[in-house]
């Protein structure tokens, strides 16, 4: 099916621990508003992990266009988050 190579090479424990590092990290992106960074990161993971599920139960799986778009969502979503001001 689709997706079948890159199924499951990731555990949820390492998907956990790159986030919570994307996170930290995030917070000396805007040293005014240390939270902010960190809140960004979340808000783009909430937002693609539900455009994931779509995208599976819409096309049975993922493929790599679909792995790219997420990426791109993503670092535009933190972006976006980033620039606005508090």
């Amino acid at each position: 099916g689709l997706g079948a190579l890159v199924a499951g090479t990731i555990g949820p424990l390492a998907l956990a621990a790159g986030a919570v590092a994307v996170a930290v990290v995030a917070v000396a992106a805007v040293p005014d508003r240390p939270w902010q960074g960190p809140l960004a990161v979340a808000v783009a993971l909430a937002v693609v992990v539900a455009l994931l599920r779509h995208v599976v139960r819409r096309l049975g799986g993922i493929t790599g266009d679909v792995l790219g778009a997420i990426v791109e969502i993503t670092t535009t979503l933190v972006y976006l988050g980033l620039l606005l001001s508090g």
